[in-house]
């Protein structure tokens, strides 16, 4: 099984995310978003397997989140946010291609190792 992990090195739970994949034997593949920012077809499809609501996807404390005026429900307005200012993605995401979850907390990203 290989995991991509949406990851900022700088942010702590996205790096406890990373450390409990590796833990538990897991392949990951690391995508530094801030870098290489999400396409918007990228971004589509994550928030098409994501076990959230895409609002969830959306740092709305950020000052480029207030500033837009933008409707969290509206995806459209959410995706054109996050093309136009990556760092508004949350992190960590873990994504096994199926199936995406956001690990807030980092333990979340573990529901992708361990299916019930």
């Amino acid at each position: 099984m290989t995991i991509t992990l949406y990851h900022n090195p700088r942010c702590s739970k996205s790096r406890q995310a990373l450390a409990l994949l590796e833990e538990n034997g897991v392949e990951v593949t690391i995508r530094r978003y801030l870098d290489e920012p999400l396409s918007e077809e990228e971004l589509r499809d994550l928030m098409s397997r994501l076990d959230a609501d895409g609002e969830a996807l959306v740092r709305t404390q950020e000052a480029e989140w207030k500033e837009r005026d933008a409707n969290i429900q509206d995806q459209e307005q959410v995706i054109a946010a996050l093309l136009a200012h990556p760092r508004l993605l949350e992190r960590p995401i873990a994504d096994d291609g199926k199936r995406a979850v956001i690990g807030r907390p980092p333990e979340d990203v573990l529901a992708l190792v361990h299916h019930d």
